[in-house]
């Protein structure tokens, strides 16, 4: 099969696209034809190697795909074979009390595909038959392939971790990346308020057709949290969705409300932040971390945009054999939405 993949980790020269064996479904797996793929910073993580990953090579990148079951391992319902299908990435044991209890992101062994094995840029994927989903009839495959990572992490930032309400004002942070952008469409079927920055102009105006209600241009901006509290009339937001991590943090506490709440998912701006411990007791400032989401919380990600005919936002397509571009693409911050590879092509 055709598959983009590395040999050791590092920058962009050590990402190759050529052929490697076909993989074949085990006992509760099942073999799925990869039609499109879509592309996370993960990707970027995982090819230039991070402390304590340890990864056998060739190793397969990417971890959202859409594609048709082509073939079901032992012990799954026959009945998967042809349907097309998306893919949850996410990677849980199904025994410890974690899952028993329904949190599979929170899992002891929790890893996701493109990580913990063979990722998606790849004419064929094996996964767990628990993974798949009837792919959303109203997307086409580019669209379902965007939906997972991104969408199922917005998803549970605002609803079981933040748990946003109807007429709340949210603060999204560098609109523009897919879990941004996920949680400004799903911030705004929710009924809120939703304010974005950005330091490009043209970001922002399309932030604007989703929807968002109040821009921030950081290029233009010396103190967002000040401009925040003047959109807010003195009182801050009710919600930060961060997935920057340290570079934004002091402007979450500068722009959230007495009683607010912050949920970080990301870290591409650093890991490591100083914490103004009495803000945040003084101010009751509930501050959060949120990676990916449940089983059940991809399922009802899955019916909310399939009730609602919501389309993920598509920034640009690549076919497989250019996935050097695409990363390159990503690297640069120039994308608005998901990044898409054409596996079929």
């Amino acid at each position: 099969m055709r598959a983009a993949f590395i040999n050791n980790h590092g920058e962009l020269d050590q990402l190759f696209v050529g052929d490697l064996p076909d993989p074949k479904p085990a006992s509760g797996e099942v073999l799925v034809e990869v039609e499109a793929a879509a592309l996370n910073h993960l990707d970027i993580w995982v090819r230039k190697g991070r402390p304590g990953l340890n990864l056998s090579f060739p190793h397969v990148l990417g971890s959202d795909a859409t594609g048709v079951v082509a073939e079901v391992g032992e012990g799954v319902d026959a009945a998967l074979k042809g349907k097309t299908v998306v893919i949850n990435p996410g990677l849980w044991c199904g025994h410890c009390e974690w899952c028993l209890r329904g949190e599979h992101s929170e899992c002891v062994t929790y890893s996701i595909v493109g990580l913990g094995r063979w990722g998606t840029f790849a004419q064929y994927i094996v996964v767990p038959a628990a993974n798949v989903s009837p792919a959303p009839h109203l997307l086409t495959g580019y669209e379902a392939a965007a939906l997972p990572l991104a969408y199922l992490t917005a998803w549970r930032m605002l609803t079981t971790r933040g748990q946003l309400q109807a007429g709340e004002t949210l603060l999204i942070h560098g609109i523009g990346g897919g879990v941004a952008i996920a949680g400004l469409q799903l911030a705004k079927l929710k009924g809120a308020r939703v304010i974005v920055t950005s330091s490009k102009s043209s970001k922002l105006q399309r932030a604007g057709e989703l929807g968002a209600d109040e821009f921030i241009d950081y290029s233009k901006t010396q103190d967002v949290g000040a401009e925040v509290k003047r959109i807010t009339n003195g009182r801050g937001v009710d919600f930060v969705l961060d997935t920057t991590g340290a570079g934004t943090w002091p402007i979450n506490f500068a722009s959230v409300r007495k009683g607010g709440r912050i949920v970080h998912c990301g870290v591409t701006t650093g890991k490591i932040a100083e914490v103004d411990i009495g803000a945040l007791y003084w101010n009751h400032i509930t501050v959060m971390g949120s990676t990916m989401g449940s089983q059940g919380e991809f399922q009802g990600l899955v019916a909310a945009v399939s009730a609602a005919k919501m389309k993920p936002v598509i920034d640009i397509i690549f076919p497989l054999a250019e996935a050097r571009a695409a990363q390159a693409r990503m690297e640069k911050g120039e994308q608005f939405g998901k990044i898409i590879l054409d596996v079929s092509a």
